[in-house]
């Protein structure tokens, strides 16, 4: 995507992509507790640092957040307090029955600290499945980077899983925005963030965020955003200057008689079952297939409706079998991963979309990172 963006979608094409990809075949990772897991994470672990890697994110997916229903919001209207404690409560069960099955567990971000010697952090968010969710997110995103002591020369790391990697794209949409594009995207969620009399404020970090974004360019220090995503539907466009680098992963198999950067529908029911193409959900969460926040009233309702009409304009839903079997599978911006993980059990939960979370696979994606981003070989 190019610089100013200004929030653009992505182009649905067949066409042979434009963007870096590549075919990878996985192998598998070094079990933990062995001599080769060790090297691995210490070789990972010093790139990073060394890189000026400061922080490392982990921000999950749709349906494994804090509020996957929008109920807990319509609650927080009429009692603050009490969503404030339904939102961990809701996280623990989502956490308890997922466990790293789609989803970065405590236990997940726990070794990752400990083998890079990194602070790794959860970032959490609603987890619901529609625009507003994903620019509150990216809102909430922005507002922990600002209130964090990051310096222009440090490096923050940030995987994102599924549509957490589409909450990446808006968030370099925001940076770069200029005042035009950025009133366009505030004025679209207003009902949701700014209650109806008396122009008070019911979502604070908006308010944060937009007189951060509103000040000077002199003003504002951020540090160097390196994006990764993980299944990640192709959804909102990326501004080029809104990241400092950026990689996809994307399981996919190749099929007879299909070009390699592009997937088909699956056939039988067996096909998605066993992952015939790969990641299915990378392949069907494009636009069209949202659930509208239904249970979060009729204010959300409207800003769901008008950022919509402002980050997706004419991408119709009934049009969406015919986007699905365009298969594209790579982005038009950053490198593109095509990894053809080995089958079995775990690369088939949530039809191919929860290997990437999988506690057994972090030694690979974390070495992958390293070597496309901070030129690291594997030293044998």
């Amino acid at each position: 995507m190019p610089t100013h963006n200004a929030f653009a979608h992505q182009r649905y094409s067949a066409e042979p992509p434009t963007a870096r990809w590549t075919l990878l075949r996985a192998s598998e990772p070094p079990g933990p507790n062995s001599a080769d897991y060790e090297r691995t994470t210490a070789l990972v672990g010093e790139a990073y640092r060394v890189a000026g890697v400061r922080a490392i994110w982990l921000v999950h997916g749709t349906f494994v957040g804090d509020d996957t229903t929008g109920l807990i919001r319509l609650v927080e209207r009429l009692a603050p307090a009490a969503s404030q404690r339904l939102r961990p409560i809701h996280k623990w069960v989502a956490d308890r029955v997922a466990q790293d099955v789609g989803n970065y567990s405590a236990q997940y971000a726990a070794e990752f600290a400990r083998g890079v010697q990194i602070p790794v952090e959860r970032v959490v968010w609603s987890g619901e499945n529609h625009h507003l969710a994903r620019a509150d997110a990216a809102v909430g995103l922005i507002d922990r980077l600002q209130a964090a002591s990051f310096g222009p020369e440090d490096r923050v790391l940030i995987w994102g899983h599924s549509h957490a990697g589409n909450v990446l794209a808006l968030v370099s949409n925001l940076l770069t925005a200029n005042d035009a594009e950025r009133e366009s995207f505030f004025a679209a969620a207003r009902t949701f963030y700014q209650r109806r009399w008396g122009n008070r404020i019911a979502q604070p970090a908006w308010q944060r965020v937009r007189e951060s974004l509103d000040s000077p360019s002199v003003c504002r220090s951020w540090p160097q955003l390196d994006m990764v995503t993980f299944g990640t539907p192709i959804r909102y466009g990326w501004d080029t200057q809104g990241y400092a680098k950026l990689l996809h992963f994307v399981y996919h198999r190749p099929r007879p008689g299909v070009p390699e950067h592009l997937t088909s529908l699956p056939r039988t029911v067996a096909d998605v079952l066993h992952t015939a193409d790969g990641d299915y959900v990378h392949q069907f969460g494009i636009a069209g297939s949202d659930l509208p926040p239904v249970c979060s009233g009729l204010r959300s309702w409207l800003a769901n409706r008008r950022l919509g009409r402002l980050l997706q304009p004419g991408l119709r839903r009934r049009d969406l079998l015919k986007r699905l079997r365009v298969g594209q599978r790579i982005p038009q911006e950053g490198e593109t991963l095509l990894v053809e993980y080995p089958d079995g059990p775990a690369t088939r939960q949530l039809a191919g979309h929860a290997v990437y979370t999988r506690q057994f696979w972090l030694p690979f994606h974390a070495l992958e990172v390293a070597r496309r981003f901070y030129l690291v070989r594997d030293r044998k």
